[in-house]
């Protein structure tokens, strides 16, 4: 158990070394020369973690600016944390062992399901695997469920969804990407389905069709055609208004005006966006080709499925409208969930901007301009809204204002606490 634990948190978790490790298996199997493979290996490794390195930028922005948000505009309530939920179910409940063999088991399912089906993705983001395991052991554990068949079963379903997610959100990938070289693997696709759904519905439909990218400019504001200035432009103002409103002692700011803090707070976001988006561009010129080895050998025509920061630089415009418009829609869900007797949720600038982000690239790929920004604002209310339902499951198991964010993790748990807990319980399983 402790070299199983070790593998687990030292690199299925750690997604730079397991893909880089995946690489590197992709070369082998085509026979590259040493050269190759150890290039090949390490540049993937460097691509990713010039990633994180833009992730980690851009977190630390959005936490700031998370904190002065809550001040400036007064809001109270549950601030979802699957994180949390994970430390309680290790610690109080002693389901870490059961947590970390149900990972394994998803990552093996994913393979499984890949080798003997028609859809061919290996989902490689490990971070979201690990928040599927927590949910499927907590609930599967609440419904009665132990050992060998709490694991198994946990499998299965995480499983379903590591390949289900990508191979159901693949027709708009393509459509994104001009390929059929990489899906999306994130455990927020239900969302994106759900903007997609939404932006067909009220959004622009053939030759009205209109992309956020093609947006036409003046000659004065050309200079927002770049991706990055285009990105400053809106976060600056959002930042500085913010901060005024939330006044001088919203959060430390040392000895600088809380104005200019903001300033620059601002400006790391955008920061964070150049340092991730140069790392999705070495990863990709790595990973791509030398996956074609596993395609060939292992599971035949095999696809990875990555996080969605890869995403970005295909559509950032769509990045940014996807952003506010699901910003906006948590908040009106922050306001509306609790008149129907549902827990008051606050919205989470690190699942907006992400989340919101990616959905904002499926509503402007199937509803252009105007889906994208109906479809953002639907999006937000219904990712506020998963979590509010949750609370209550997560209310009967004994966790006190506990929630996450993620739909397809959250989907998965509501899924054992509606249907399989009450089966099980109907069967005296």
């Amino acid at each position: 158990m402790q070299i199983v634990n070790f593998i687990i948190n030292n690199i299925l978790t750690q997604a730079s070394i397991t893909i880089a490790l995946i690489a590197m298996l992709g070369l082998v199997l085509q026979k590259k020369s040493l050269g190759q493979v150890i290039s090949g290996t390490l540049k993937t490794l460097l691509g990713f973690q010039v990633l994180s390195a833009g992730s980690s930028v851009i977190v630390g922005s959005l936490l700031y600016f998370g904190d002065i948000f809550k001040l400036a505009f007064h809001t109270q309530g549950i601030v979802p944390s699957i994180e949390a939920i994970n430390g309680q179910a290790m610690n109080d409940l002693g389901l870490g062992s059961d947590i970390a063999l149900t990972f394994l088991a998803i990552f093996i399912f994913n393979i499984l399901f890949a080798r003997l089906t028609k859809w061919k993705y290996i989902f490689l983001t490990g971070q979201a695997i690990l928040w599927m395991a927590t949910m499927t052991t907590v609930f599967g554990y609440f419904a009665g469920l132990r050992g060998f068949v709490l694991i198994v079963v946990g499998g299965i379903v995480g499983g379903f969804f590591a390949i289900a997610m990508p191979a159901i959100a693949q027709p708009i990938i393509r459509k994104v990407t001009g390929s059929n070289d990489i899906a999306l693997g994130h455990f927020c696709t239900i969302g994106y389905l759900f903007e997609a759904g939404v932006a067909k519905i009220f959004g622009e439909r053939g030759e009205n069709k209109k992309s956020i990218e093609d947006i036409e400019l003046p000659k004065a504001f050309d200079f927002l055609q770049d991706t990055y200035l285009s990105v400053m432009v809106v976060m600056v103002p959002l930042y500085l208004i913010t901060a005024i409103i939330a006044g001088p002692d919203a959060v430390d700011t040392g000895s600088q005006h809380h104005v200019m803090f903001a300033f620059l707070q601002s400006i790391q976001f955008v920061v964070g966006v150049y340092i991730l988006l140069s790392g999705v561009r070495l990863l990709l010129a790595e990973i791509v080709p030398a996956f074609r080895g596993i395609a060939m050998k292992l599971v035949p025509d095999a696809i990875p499925a990555l996080d969605c920061p890869v995403f970005f630089p295909y559509s950032p415009n769509a990045v940014i409208l996807g952003f506010i418009t699901t910003t906006i829609g948590t908040l009106i869900a922050m306001v509306a969930l609790p008149v129907f007797g549902l827990a008051t949720i606050l919205p989470g600038m690190l699942t907006n901007f992400f989340a919101g982000g990616t959905a904002g690239i499926f509503g402007n790929a199937v509803g252009g301009r105007r889906g994208a920004i109906i479809g953002g604002i639907a999006h937000g209310f219904f990712i506020t809204l998963l979590p509010a339902l949750l609370v209550t499951a997560f209310g009967q198991l004994g966790f006190v204002n506990a929630t996450a964010t993620d739909v397809d993790t959250v989907a998965a748990a509501l899924l054992y606490a509606w249907i399989f807990s009450p089966l099980l319980k109907m069967l005296n399983v």
